[in-house]
C-alpha cells in the first residue's frame, strides 16, 4: 500500500482522478442538481456554500476547485446496482455531497484549519459564523433533496441515522483532543461514525430510492463501511506523512494540531520510550516547531503505529472487496465500484 503518495478526497483533491468516469458523471448529472438547490438559499449563505463546494471564488466569480465527488459517484452507482437508470440516484448523490461539505465546513472551524483544496477554508475567508450557517444550510438542502422524491422515506431515515453517527463521531473526535487516555477501540468507533457511516450511506441511498432488494442494500452498506474505515486510515497516514502538494494541507498538519488520529492513538498506547516521548509533546501547550513535528512523526513510526495503520487499511480494504464480490451486480457497476475503491485506498486488488 503506497500510503506516502496515495491520493484521496479531502486531503488530496488535486491528485489524479479515478480510472472510472465517475467524476464526469458527477459533473454532468449531480452538479446541476446541487446548483439548483443552492439557488434556494439566501444570497449570503449561497455565496459561502458555493465557495465551499468549489463552484465560485469568494467574490462569486467562477472557479473549478471541486473535490473528486466520490460520495455522489457511489450514490449514483448504488442506484444503477438495482438496474435503475443513473438519473434515479441524483437526489441521493446531491444529498451526500451536500452533507459531506456540511461536515467539512464545521470540521474546518472546529479544527482551526485554514487551507483546504489548496485555497483558504470558508471560515478563514468569510468568518466563523457564516461558515457554520452555510454548513447548516447545506444539510437542510440535503434533506430536501431526499424528501422530495416520492417514496423517499427509507432513504431519509437512513440518511438521518448516518448524520447522527457522523455528528456523534465528530463530537468524540473533539473530546479526544482533551484526553490523554483515548483507547484504540474508542478511536476506531469514532472513525466508524465520523467517516465510515456517511460513506456507507453513500453506497446505499441510491439503491433505497430505487427500492433495492434488502440483501443488496445490506451488502452495499457493509462494503461502504469497510471502505470508509480504510479511507480514514489512509487519510490519517496522509495527515502525518502526506505531501502538501497532493494533500492541499501543510505537511504534518494533524501532528501540528495535536490531533489524536488513529496512528497517533495507536502510538500513544504502544508503551515504551517513543510512546512516552510522543505523549510529552502532545501534553505541551506550546506550539510545535517544524523540528518537533518531524520528531513526532518519527516517534509515531518508531512505535510501529504507521505499519499498524497500513496493515489495518489493507485489512479493511480486503473486507470491502469481499463484500463487493458477494453481490450480484451489473459488471460495469462492479467495475466502477472497484475503480473508486482503488482510488480511495490507493491499493489494487
Amino acid at each position: 500500500m503506497r500510503t506516502g503518495t496515495t491520493d484521496r478526497p479531502g486531503r488530496a483533491e488535486a491528485g489524479p482522478t479515478p480510472r472510472s468516469d465517475s467524476a464526469g458523471q458527477v459533473r454532468t448529472h449531480v452538479e446541476p442538481a446541487i446548483r439548483t438547490l443552492l439557488d434556494r438559499l439566501d444570497p449570503d449563505n449561497r455565496l459561502v456554500a458555493g465557495y465551499q463546494l468549489g463552484y465560485w471564488n469568494a467574490d462569486g466569480s467562477p472557479t473549478t476547485c471541486q473535490g473528486k465527488g466520490l460520495r455522489p459517484a457511489l450514490a449514483l452507482l448504488s442506484a444503477q446496482a438495482t438496474g435503475a437508470d443513473l438519473e434515479a440516484g441524483v437526489p441521493a448523490a446531491a444529498a451526500v455531497e451536500l452533507a459531506h461539505n456540511f461536515s467539512l465546513l464545521h470540521d474546518d472551524v472546529m479544527d482551526g484549519d485554514t487551507e483546504r483544496r489548496h485555497r483558504p477554508t470558508a471560515w478563514a475567508v468569510f468568518g466563523t459564523g457564516p461558515a457554520i450557517l452555510a454548513g447548516d444550510a447545506l444539510v437542510a438542502l440535503a434533506y430536501e433533496a431526499l424528501a422530495e422524491v416520492r417514496g423517499g422515506g427509507p432513504a431519509v431515515r437512513r440518511f438521518s441515522r448516518d448524520m447522527r453517527a457522523l455528528i456523534c463521531g465528530q463530537g468524540a473526535d473533539l473530546a479526544f483532543q482533551r484526553r490523554d487516555n483515548v483507547t484504540l477501540d474508542e478511536c476506531l468507533t469514532m472513525a466508524g461514525n465520523k467517516t465510515a457511516a456517511l460513506l456507507s450511506g453513500s453506497c446505499v441511498l441510491g439503491a433505497l430510492l430505487c427500492d433495492g432488494a434488502p440483501g443488496l442494500v445490506d451488502g452495499l452498506s457493509r462494503f461502504g463501511f469497510h471502505l470508509g474505515l480504510a479511507f480514514q486510515l489512509v487519510d490519517d497516514l496522509l495527515g502525518i506523512w502526506g505531501d502538501t502538494r497532493r494533500t492541499g494541507k501543510p505537511t504534518g498538519s494533524d501532528l501540528r494540531g495535536r490531533k489524536r488520529s488513529l496512528p497517533v492513538v495507536c502510538a500513544l498506547n504502544a508503551g515504551g520510550g517513543a510512546s512516552s516521548a510522543l505523549m510529552e509533546l502532545y501534553r505541551s501547550s506550546a506550539p510545535l516547531t517544524d523540528a518537533e513535528v518531524a520528531r513526532a512523526a518519527a516517534l509515531v513510526e518508531a512505535t510501529g503505529a504507521r505499519a499498524w495503520a497500513e496493515r489495518e487499511a489493507s485489512r479493511e480494504t480486503d473486507r470491502a472487496w469481499a463484500e463487493l464480490a458477494g453481490l450480484d451486480l451489473p459488471e460495469q457497476v462492479r467495475q466502477e465500484f472497484t475503480d473508486i475503491a482503488t482510488f480511495v485506498t490507493g491499493r489494487d486488488r
